[in-house]
């Protein structure tokens, strides 16, 4: 008979270095598309798709933070949280992330309005984004901040990308506000995020939980 024995949690090194671990493994910089677009040999047309698709994906953001903001009775975390909110809608005076992605969209030669309206988006597009806000929904509010630590890897991608599109493709300069201003975005946010579950994973069954949910 086997006799199942308890996971100790892990020392908070150690579950710092795992969502590094899984960054390296997985994220986005290894896709193949990424690759092809930092050595110039994406075509317009493939820029202008990405461009679309990922709108649909920036758009959602502000809900997304905003799903994970309302799931807490924390004052002090909502108004850390609320932050994003602004980063991607703007605050009535100054433009956010989401009108800085379309300045992107008309910089590739698209008309805005095309992103707005969803037309183009591919379903698997919709499908990923949707899931990912019925994950956030309604997975632990833990796993729902955890979720969020791919900022952790992104200004190291953020600084590449932005050196590689001016380069490959310098018609697109008068679209990049937005990962410029990610370069320190990104970084706050991401402090804090890791800050609060690095707290808040009491257990090693919660910390795996966390690891897990930045793999999905």
């Amino acid at each position: 008979m086997t006799i199942a024995t308890e996971k100790h949690p892990l020392l908070e090194a150690e579950f710092v270095a795992g969502f590094h671990a899984i960054g390296k493994e997985r994220y986005h910089h290894q896709h193949p598309f990424h690759q092809l677009m930092h050595s110039g040999k994406l075509t317009r047309g493939q820029l202008q798709a990405w461009a679309l698709n990922r709108y649909y994906y920036q758009s959602h953001i502000p809900m997304k933070d905003a799903a994970i903001l309302a799931r807490s009775d924390d004052p002090t975390f909502r108004l850390a949280w609320r932050k994003r909110i602004i980063d991607h809608d703007g605050d009535g005076h100054k433009p956010g992330g989401i009108e800085k992605w379309l300045k992107l969209v008309e910089a590739t030669g698209l008309p805005r309005v095309q992103a707005v309206r969803g037309e183009g988006i591919l379903p698997a597009t919709r499908f990923a984004v949707e899931a990912y806000m019925n994950f956030v929904s309604t997975r632990t509010h833990l796993e729902a901040v955890a979720s969020s630590l791919t900022e952790l890897f992104s200004k190291q991608l953020i600084s590449l990308r932005i050196d590689r599109l001016l380069q490959h493709y310098p018609w697109l300069a008068e679209g990049l506000d937005y990962f410029t201003d990610r370069l320190t975005q990104a970084p706050e946010d991401s402090d804090f995020a890791l800050a609060w579950v690095v707290k808040h994973a009491r257990t090693r069954e919660e910390q795996d939980g966390a690891h897990n949910a930045l793999r999905a």
